[in-house]
């Protein structure tokens, strides 16, 4: 069974479930969403960026949401797939972020085995959240972002503690890579820097290079740009009382009105709007 939670005024999306939410992916496609994939007491095929590997029983696999998926076979999997808006719409740890160890922080595929004990504090995790997404209130996405971070912290620290047999699978993708060290000078620099050329700079490439090298996994750099700005500007209007001017001049906009029409063609009400329809559905 499947469980989906969004949030109108986040355009958050959190879907648990299981192997049927890969469906999609029989056909190599991006996965779209941050993906955890956990087997139980069978194994997964999967082939991720064009390399084939198993999920042997009992292991965790995080997928950032650029790469590439064609799930092959396995059954009673348990599946968490979420958006930035999400997860990274809250300000985390380094270590347990959008741009963390198992994601953009890694420069290899994390592949997480469970011991039983393990085992058995993800299945608990797993209940709670079925129990949470079934809880219809006004504090259900506080709830699940909390167990989502719970999900992350315990993941990252077995992958951190090398003898409980954390694993990384290497990846030969050059664009994967080059995409992931973008977003991760992207995550330190976006609040000082909007152009795609202080990046490719960083990276020692042209920014033609780079925009071409996107185009073929569907992104552009000066999107991704956007939309981490954009993001940032939903985290401070949701979590803190600063006014949009406020925002804007602290993300690096010298004027309030490039933020505005920057924020409302990604999501089509300026930041004032968006405050206002936050606090009418709270």
């Amino acid at each position: 069974m499947t469980h989906e939670f969004s949030e109108f005024s986040t355009d958050a999306i959190l879907r648990v479930g299981n192997e049927s939410l890969l469906e999609a992916h029989r056909q190599t496609r991006r996965v779209d969403l941050f993906t955890f994939i956990r087997t139980k007491d069978s194994k997964a095929e999967v082939i991720v960026d064009s390399i084939p590997f198993t999920l042997n029983p009992h292991s965790v696999l995080a997928l950032t949401n650029i790469q590439y998926l064609q799930f092959i076979e396995g059954e009673d999997l348990v599946v968490y797939q979420f958006n930035r808006d999400f997860y990274c719409i809250k300000d985390h740890d380094q270590e347990v972020g959008c741009v963390g160890l198992l994601f953009f922080g890694n420069e290899h595929l994390p592949l997480i085995h469970l011991d039983e004990k393990e085992q058995n504090k993800f299945n608990v995790l797993h209940e709670v959240f079925v129990d949470e997404l079934e809880t219809k209130d006004n504090i259900q996405a506080e709830m699940l972002r909390m167990l989502m971070a719970r999900f992350i912290i315990k993941s990252t620290r077995i992958l951190k503690a090398k003898d409980k047999a954390g694993v990384v699978i290497h990846t030969k993708d050059s664009k994967i890579e080059l995409l992931r060290s973008f977003n991760l000078l992207v995550e330190s620099h976006f609040r000082q820097n909007h152009s795609v050329s202080f990046y490719a700079d960083k990276l020692f490439k042209s920014p033609k290079t780079l925009s071409n090298t996107f185009a073929k996994l569907g992104t552009s750099p000066l999107k991704i740009i956007h939309e981490r700005l954009v993001l940032e500007a939903k985290r401070l209007l949701l979590y803190t009382d600063k006014t949009a001017k406020e925002i804007a001049f602290e993300i690096g906009f010298d004027d309030a009105s490039h933020l505005s029409r920057l924020f409302k063609k990604h999501t089509l009400l300026s930041p004032s709007g968006f405050k206002r329809q936050l606090k009418s559905t709270s």
